[in-house]
């Protein structure tokens, strides 16, 4: 139960942010890798994007699954990313020759 003799009068202070990124290559050929997973209920939020290096021949695309549901597709020399919400997989999948990058960055609550 709450008391006046908690912090700043409340029970419990309050919950931490914490914000983490993940950055790699990747070179195909690649079936569905997966490249990060985390349990449910992990990370309340996260940005996912991948890279398609220009010297690629074909469309590199990524999945994932989040709310709403991870989908990227980047031709060559181009960048797709997208925002979801409580992200627990993410995907890539490319062509013998294509290669890029990818970057995620998480965003976890943590309760003191």
């Amino acid at each position: 139960m709450c008391n006046s003799q908690g912090l700043n009068g409340a029970c419990c202070p309050p919950a931490q942010m914490f914000q983490e990124s993940i950055c790699g290559n990747f070179n195909g050929p690649l079936t569905a890798e997966e490249v990060w997973s985390a349990p449910a209920g992990s990370y309340f939020a996260g940005t996912f994007e991948i890279f398609n290096s220009g010297s690629s021949t074909g469309t590199v695309t990524a999945a994932g699954t989040a709310t709403p549901a991870i989908a990227l597709s980047a031709d060559p020399g181009n960048t797709d990313s997208q925002s979801v919400n409580n992200p627990t997989t993410f995907t890539i999948t490319a062509a013998v020759g294509d290669s890029g990058t990818y970057c995620i960055t998480l965003y976890k609550r943590v309760l003191a």
